[in-house]
């Protein structure tokens, strides 16, 4: 991605004090940015912005001190107020908009990234590094959209797959519960007319003997007890 740049803000030498000061703190910033000392660079921004809060210098190179130094909600805020001071400069909307792009694609806000690196575009088509940018949004853009097409289709495939699981389940009880139903039960055994005869001659019969039996016995224990008297 493209890194971001500075303003050297070069001012005519006949300002008031006041600017003067405003610039000297710029300047100085711009040199411990590119020492690389981002904090004290962002500190030397900041004194700068005391002295004039609708810099479109300060607020631009505050934004790129914080986002040097990930602090990208911060450059976020710097690079808007920067923008809203309305730059006549195509360069400096050009600048404004690309670094803006970058911390919004950084924070993974990548529509409004892409929206950012076009305006920028728009004030400076030559801008290759910015169409760079552009491109490899809209790709992170295209990737995270089949992502998520992908996640909604594996989501509604495993649900449409435990609906189906469900329904065979349903079903298989459904037919359980018939095939119960439908079981023919054990019948008790039949017995024929003539079987039934049979069994009831025999109990008479033995009913017959037995009483024969008894009668027997007891002729017998009379004569005994004749005898004996």
């Amino acid at each position: 991605m493209k890194r971001t740049t500075l303003f050297i803000v070069m001012l005519p030498l006949v300002l008031p004090a006041f600017s003067q000061r405003e610039n000297t703190d710029i300047r100085s910033g711009n040199k411990q940015y590119t020492k690389e000392q981002y904090q004290d660079s962002e500190a030397l921004y900041r004194k700068a912005l005391e002295r004039n809060p609708q810099s479109f210098e300060a607020n631009y190179n505050l934004g790129n001190a914080q986002f040097k130094q990930g602090k990208y909600e911060d450059a976020l805020e710097s690079y808007n107020k920067a923008m809203q001071q309305k730059p006549s400069e195509k360069e400096k909307i050009a600048a404004g908009y690309h670094n803006l792009g970058n911390v919004l694609l950084s924070a993974n806000k990548i529509q409004e990234s892409i929206e950012a690196y076009k305006t920028a575009l728009r004030a400076n088509p030559k801008d290759n590094e910015t169409r760079y940018n552009l491109a490899y949004a809209q790709l992170l853009l295209k990737n995270q959209q089949q992502e998520q097409n992908q996640n909604q289709d594996q989501q509604q495939d495993q649900k449409e797959q435990d609906q189906q699981q469900q329904q065979d389940q349903n079903d298989n009880q459904e037919q359980s519960e018939q095939n119960e139903q439908e079981r023919p039960k054990p019948k008790q055994p039949e017995m024929s007319k003539e079987t039934a005869e049979q069994i009831l001659e025999a109990l008479q019969q033995d009913e017959k003997d037995t009483r024969e039996k008894i009668d027997k016995i007891q002729q017998r224990s009379r004569k005994s007890a004749e005898k004996d008297w």
